[in-house]
């Protein structure tokens, strides 16, 4: 760097060491007002905050690539090297904007939800739990990350279904918040895990797949899925086990379970082929094919395709004049249509965890997880 000084005009650096003054006063609010957010960002928006900040401060990463299995120290070294070209100024910058922005999204975001007309359910992090109309409202709220299910988010919908399971609802349903109805599995949930507990991981992730499943199947109330934006993994093939799903025209459905090097869940495997044939299940469970919502309709995963400009109020009227139907009149019709499956389900539930508690186990699944988050650092 003190070479790159030589020769320039004294002028220039007055004007630099001026702009470098007022930028690092930013850059040092930035820091304070980042600690002030009240809701996690997402690992994706932490990695680019960290990524900047090493940047800013010590200029292009100069220390070793971690190891293979270190996934949280190689998901920042990636970071932080793919800046190496971006100067320091500018890393500052980008910083101070990124944080900017989160700030303004939560502030707009605790606007919105200041005077809100249905009853809130505290208690939740990650989802939004409201009822109105007699309907239970669960919000994936993780919008920063695309809505992808953490290991908190699965408790909290466990423990949201089970609540509205017993409430004074008519129905429960399911939606997103933002642009994603959900991108599935939050794969960061597989990071920091050190090579001697991926067994541990492994059994605990199957176990509470595997509780998480179990409460779809049990659910005693109609259970609808408002599928407002793309779906992915787990959230498309838990719509197997829902009563009616609807879709806006933007929605698309995918599982991407071989190219993680994984294996279906959600009791997928045996309820796509009945579905939709099992050539088409094969197509999407296999070969990772994604569906359009017009597609998925033509195939019976999904009930119904709205435009998006009209898909809100559309389903929202409809989801109303359902509520207003003999409640338990609902329920009991709704266990006589599953009655004779639920013994099943469970027992499909059961075997495909065990199938993914292996495959998470594999170097195949683990080298396809590593690839993926190599493939997301150079984004």
């Amino acid at each position: 760097r003190q070479v790159q000084a030589v020769g320039i005009p004294a002028v220039h650096l007055h004007v630099t060491a001026a702009t470098m003054q007022v930028s690092q006063k930013d850059f040092e609010k930035a820091q304070e007002q980042l600690k002030l957010l009240k809701r996690d960002p997402g690992n994706e928006t932490k990695l680019k905050l960290y990524a900047l900040f090493k940047q800013a401060t010590e200029g292009p990463s100069n220390t070793p690539k971690p190891g293979m299995l270190d996934f949280v120290k190689k998901a920042k070294w990636d970071a932080w090297n793919s800046l190496r070209n971006l100067s320091q100024d500018s890393a500052r910058q980008k910083y101070i904007e990124l944080v900017s922005s989160l700030i303004s999204a939560e502030s707009a975001g605790q606007t919105k939800d200041a005077s809100p007309e249905e009853s809130r359910h505290d208690g939740y992090e990650t989802i939004i739990v409201t009822t109105e109309n007699n309907i239970t409202k669960i919000m994936f709220n993780r919008p920063e990350r695309k809505n992808a299910i953490n290991h908190k988010m699965y408790r909290e919908i466990i423990k949201a279904l089970q609540e509205a399971g017993k409430d004074d609802s008519t129905i429960a349903v399911i939606t997103g918040n933002g642009e994603y109805y959900t991108s599935g599995n939050d794969l960061n949930n597989f990071t920091n895990v050190q090579a001697n507990e991926m067994e541990k991981m492994a059994k605990d992730a199957a176990q509470l797949l595997k509780e998480f499943v179990g409460c779809f199947i049990d659910f005693p109330k109609p259970l609808i899925a408002v599928v407002n934006g793309p779906a992915i993994g787990i959230s498309v093939t838990l719509l197997g086990l829902c009563d009616i799903v609807y879709a806006s025209d933007r929605a698309t459905f995918h599982t991407p379970f071989s190219q993680l090097g994984q294996s279906p869940e959600g009791c997928s495997s045996y309820l796509f082929p009945k579905i939709m044939g099992l050539a088409k299940a094969n197509e999407m469970l296999l070969f990772n094919k994604k569906l359009t919502a017009a597609e998925a309709c033509a195939q019976g995963l999904v009930s119904e395709v709205f435009p998006n400009e009209t898909f809100q109020k559309e389903v929202w009227a409809r989801l109303k004049a359902y509520a207003n139907l003999p409640k338990n009149s609902l329920t009991v019709s709704k266990q006589l249509l599953r009655s004779m499956e639920k013994e099943k389900l469970h027992a499909v539930n059961s075997q495909e965890c065990e199938v993914l508690k292996e495959r998470w186990l594999s170097d195949e699944c683990l080298n396809a997880i590593v690839s993926f988050f190599q493939r997301k650092s150079k984004l």
